[in-house]
Formats: C-alpha cells, structure tokens, sequence
C-alpha cells in the first residue's frame, strides 16, 4: 500500500473524536470504503462489513503484529483453539457461574449511595468489569487494584498511541496472569477448580498449551472484557437515564431485558471497530483493495445503517435482533457472547430491582470516550 494514498478523512480529528458514532454515520453517507493513514481501510456499511466477516478466505484476521489467539488466526489453524475456548461458555457453565455473578452484581449496587451524584465509570462500571472478570478467572481479589491500574494505564497510552508504555504495560500484565499459572502449577492436584486451572490442563493438537498460549487467550478475554462490560454499563445506564419511559417498563418487565440490552449496544456500540487484512485484491464499497491491505471494521455505523435498521436511533429490539452485529458474525462470531449477556443482565435486573429511579446529572455534563474505546469516560448519575 503506497504511503502517499489521499486520505479520505481523519479519524483523530476533534470532530470525530468528540462524537464518534454521529463522524461514522456521516463517513458511512458519504464515504463507505474510506482511506486513512491512521486506520487504513474503514467499513462503515453493514452489507460490507458483513461481506467481510462471512469471507474469511479473502480477508484474514492475521492483522496482529503479535500472539493473539484465536482473535487473529484464521481456519483451519483458528478451529482447534476455537473449539476449546467455546467450552468455557457453554449454557451449562454459564448456569453454574450466574449464583456468583448474581451475588456480585447485588454486592455492588447495595454498596452505591442513594441519592447522591455517582461517578457510574470509576465507582460503578470498571469494578464490576474487574470484580466479575477475577470471579469468572478464579482469581483472587488482590488482583483487583492492579488489573484497575492497568486498565487505567493501558487505555492512556493507547489513546496516545505511546507504543513503548503500551509494550511495557502488555509486559506487566503478562507477569499477573503467569503467577496466576505458577500459583496453580506448584499446587498441582490441590490447585483450585477454576477457569485458569482449566487452561492450564488443556491441550491442543496432542500437546499441552503453552504459557504463552494461555497468556494470549486470557488477555483477549481480559482486555475485551474489562473495557467492553464497563463501557456497556455506562451506555446501558446512560440511555435508561435519558429514556424514563424504557426504565419503567424494564423495572415492570424486566423479562425484556436481554433484547433490550442488545439494542441499546446496537445504537451505541461498546466497541468500535476490529481489523481484518486482504488477502488477495478485492472490491469492497466500489474501491479497489489490494492484497495485504489492512481494514478497520466499524461496528459503530454497521450497526446504525439505515439500510438495514432504517432510522438507527429507534429502538425496536424486535425488528432489528437477526442483523445485530453487536458480537459479530460468521467463523469468530465472540464466543464469550454468552458470559457478556448473563453479566450485564444480571447487574441491570439488580439496579433497577433496587432504585425507584435513575437520573442523568447536567453537571459535570457526561464525557465521551475517544477511540478505541466508546461509551463514556466519565458519567454522573443519581439512583435514587
């Protein structure tokens, strides 16, 4: 790919960053397939992005400079690693694991003041997402301070593209989860029976796994985890805030929440984009891509095409459940969808169980996240 290509647009520019999903729905108009030098190819229309997922012999998802297992293989290497993962979420395992997600989903919300303005991102959102990632791990509540700092220094040295503390940072959190395997290695049959014991005693292809296997399928989980489950909640909390009218009816029929949950993330993505590269020249939205060329798919405005969706900003879980892409689609569909649903089910039933009434604060106004996160970096509420 020539590094002289004219940009399309800028997607580090304050007008995008200040409200990403209104800059996507714009590109989505007006460019559909558009250049950068910051994210490459971007997808905004849900036909192609579609076409990308469900074509994996044309658009590989070895875009990853390092080992990132099963997010960035491809079939046939991708299967055996898939067909492992997908057996820590099965229904089974998510009924066992719901008894503890319950209890820490009420835990926290009986801990948050009534009445007063909360800070949901720092005091709600991100110690849900480490507490209910260690409960699900096995790990142990010592990790939650550090983990939370990571988060913390992870997402600003991604935002500032700062590749040298974001090598650093993947360093340090490597060093959690192997002590996580020695501390089960050296207790040998009385280790713990958990999900982190388990990756350890699997193989694949007649060999055990290898540290630096498991280290990657636990930081793919760890790393969507933490930032995709805190920034739900803050989309979550913020559209029932701003819609009293859904908050009631979901406290009267609170049956209806998984469909509504699905459609509140559809409007307002959790994630914004993942990439894919060609592997062989391609047309795509009326462009021509070559062979090798990376592409950035944006959730953000697939999901909000009015092609599919018509107006993207009407909530109809209904119509709109069979073209959400909110956890992907074809051969790495997210196969931690399932923990995802059961977690933010839970801790939603919960604080509406137990709140007459959520209110969003006017001041200080509500922060946007700026890619590559989404949602919300600060948002005060009242649960009253």
């Amino acid at each position: 790919m020539s590094p002289t290509k004219p940009a399309d647009w800028d997607p580090r520019s304050a007008e995008v960053l200040d409200d990403q999903i209104a800059a996507y729905d714009a590109m989505r108009q007006r460019c559909p397939v558009a250049h950068s030098d910051y994210l490459w190819w971007s997808v905004f229309r849900h036909e192609d992005v579609k076409r990308v997922l469900e074509d994996h012999a044309s658009f590989s998802n070895a875009a990853s400079n390092h080992l990132s297992i099963p997010n960035a293989m491809d079939p046939p290497e991708h299967t055996p690693y898939r067909k492992i993962i997908e057996a820590y979420f099965t229904p089974e395992h998510m009924q066992a694991f719901e008894p503890t997600c319950r209890e820490i989903a009420d835990a926290l919300v009986a801990e948050q003041r009534r009445g007063d303005p909360l800070e949901l991102m720092s005091a709600f959102a991100r110690p849900f997402a480490l507490r209910i990632q260690c409960a699900f791990m096995g790990w142990p509540g010592a990790l939650h301070a550090p983990l939370g700092d990571w988060m913390v220094n992870n997402h600003a040295a991604t935002l500032a593209g700062d590749r040298a503390a974001m090598a650093q940072i993947a360093v340090e959190f490597d060093g959690h989860i192997k002590q996580q395997l020695v501390v089960r290695r050296d207790a040998g049959e009385r280790a713990p029976d958990d999900v982190t014991t388990r990756l350890v005693r699997e193989h694949i292809n007649g060999r055990p796994l290898s540290d630096e296997e498991i280290v990657s399928i636990v930081r793919n989980w760890t790393v969507g985890e933490l930032g995709t489950i805190a920034a739900s909640l803050g989309i979550l909390v913020h559209y029932l805030a701003v819609h009293p009218a859904l908050q009631a009816e979901l406290r009267q029929q609170p049956e209806n929440l998984p469909d509504a949950i699905d459609e509140i993330l559809r409007i307002h993505a959790p994630l914004i984009a993942n990439r894919r590269v060609t592997t062989c020249p391609v047309e795509l939205g009326g462009r021509k891509i070559d062979a090798g060329e990376r592409l950035t798919l944006i959730w953000a405005a697939a999901n909000r095409d009015e092609a599919v969706f018509g107006d993207p900003d009407v909530f109809d879980p209904e119509r709109n459940r069979d073209h959400n892409l909110l956890y992907g689609a074809g051969v790495h569909v997210c196969p931690g969808a399932p923990l995802a649903r059961l977690e933010l089910r839970l801790l939603m039933e919960s604080l509406l169980a137990n709140t007459r009434e959520i209110t969003l604060e006017a001041e200080p106004a509500p922060e946007r996240a700026r890619f590559p996160a989404s949602g919300f970096s600060s948002l005060t509420v009242r649960l009253n």
